[in-house]
């Protein structure tokens, strides 16, 4: 969702649209927008072969979920090995220089957005979905979907794809 807005903002005129899934842009608060803004993640793991390495893998934030072939099959695709071992297909600095707010950037969208957040979501709760559409004139769609948290296509896959094959044909109307 991130990288999503990202490109939105960076790329929008080449996109027929976006569809922000379940990141947030929060109501302003100085101070934690402060304390966030570059921010980058931990360096991921070395592990010495692939079933140690699968052993770490969470989900974040933590959840349950019952489709737990999905979950092996991201953390297999996420993994490569290097010299050193196996790691995760993920880079530490994403947003390490990330200097425009998430506000910012989802206000500077250049193509038409979507945003799809987890009914049962605590990263996109009701409330910051409406602040996100407030922000958009109530123009993009929001879509909530039953029974999913965060990771909305682990934990109903088949409610996920439906609701992205109705948004695409709405789209191409």
């Amino acid at each position: 969702g991130l990288v999503t807005m990202q490109t939105a903002a960076t790329h929008g005129a080449a996109l027929a649209g976006a569809v922000i899934v379940d990141a947030p842009v929060r109501r302003p608060d100085p101070e934690s927008e402060a304390r966030s803004r570059g921010t980058a993640f931990k360096s991921p793991g070395v592990y010495p072969d692939l079933e140690t390495a699968l052993t770490r893998y969470r989900l974040v934030p933590p959840q349950e979920c019952e489709n737990r072939f999905l979950v092996d099959h991201v953390a297999r695709h996420s993994l490569h090995e290097t010299p050193q071992g196996w790691t995760w297909k993920f880079d530490p600095g994403l947003f390490a220089h990330t200097m425009v707010s998430m506000r910012d950037q989802l206000l500077a969208a250049g193509c038409r957005i979507a945003l799809f957040r987890g009914e049962e979501s605590v990263i996109v709760p009701a409330d910051t979905a409406e602040y996100m559409s407030e922000l958009l004139d109530n123009a993009a769609p929001v879509v909530s979907i039953p029974g999913a948290r965060h990771h909305l296509f682990l934990d109903q896959p088949l409610a996920f794809v439906a609701a992205l094959r109705t948004l695409l044909i709405e789209w191409g109307h």
